[in-house]
C-alpha cells in the first residue's frame, strides 16, 4: 500500500511540474524586444535587448574569391539578374531547409547592387514559447553578422546552437546560388 501511495505521489508531483513548465513557467518568462535593423546592420530601434549575447566565432572569416564551379551555379529566384560590380548578382534567392532539431531554418537572401542588403526568413523554429524567445533575439544577430561579412561565416549566437548552424547552412545555399 505505501509503495502505490507513494508512486501516485511521484506521478502528481512531476504532471505538477510538467504542467508548470509548460504553463505557468513560460508566461513568466520575460520578453526580448526584437531590436530592428536597417540597411548594413544599422539598428533603428531604441529598445535594447537587456540580455547580454555572447557570440562565438564557429568558422573563420575567408574572403576567398568565388570558384569557377560556383561561378557556374544558377539557380536565381527572380530579380533581373542584372551583373555588378559586386560579388553576387542581383535579386532574391532562396535557401534549402535546414534541420535546427525544434524546427527547421529556412532563410532568402536578397542581393542588391552585387551585395547581400537583407537575410528574410522564411522559416524557423517557432513551435515552443522557448524556441521563440530563443529566436527573437538570435535571428536579428545572425542577420545583422551575415550582412556586415557578406558572407554565411557568421558567429553562433550564444543559446542558439541549433538555429546558428542551421541558419548558416540555408544562407550559405542561397548565397551559392547568386555567386556570379
Amino acid at each position: 500500500m505505501l509503495k502505490f501511495v507513494l508512486s501516485i505521489f511521484i506521478i502528481t508531483s512531476f504532471g505538477f511540474y510538467v504542467f508548470q513548465q509548460n504553463v505557468i513557467g513560460s508566461a513568466n518568462i520575460p520578453s526580448v524586444p526584437v531590436v530592428a535593423t536597417g540597411p548594413n546592420g544599422a539598428d533603428n530601434s531604441t529598445k535594447k535587448t537587456t540580455k547580454p549575447t555572447t557570440v562565438v566565432r564557429t568558422t573563420p572569416v575567408v574572403n576567398n574569391p568565388p570558384s569557377k564551379s560556383m561561378m557556374n551555379n544558377g539557380g536565381m529566384m527572380g530579380g533581373g539578374g542584372m551583373m555588378n560590380q559586386g560579388t553576387f548578382r542581383n535579386g532574391e534567392y532562396v535557401g534549402s531547409v535546414a534541420d535546427a532539431y525544434y524546427g527547421y531554418v529556412q532563410v532568402k537572401a536578397v542581393i542588391t547592387n552585387g551585395k547581400l542588403s537583407d537575410v528574410i526568413f522564411l522559416d524557423y523554429p517557432q513551435s515552443r514559447s522557448t524556441s521563440v524567445r530563443i529566436n527573437s533575439y538570435a535571428m536579428p544577430i545572425l542577420k545583422r553578422e551575415a550582412i556586415i561579412a557578406q558572407s554565411a561565416n557568421v558567429d553562433a549566437v550564444s543559446g542558439a546552437s541549433a538555429t546558428s548552424p542551421a541558419f548558416v547552412k540555408s544562407l550559405t545555399s542561397a548565397l551559392n546560388q547568386a555567386r556570379i
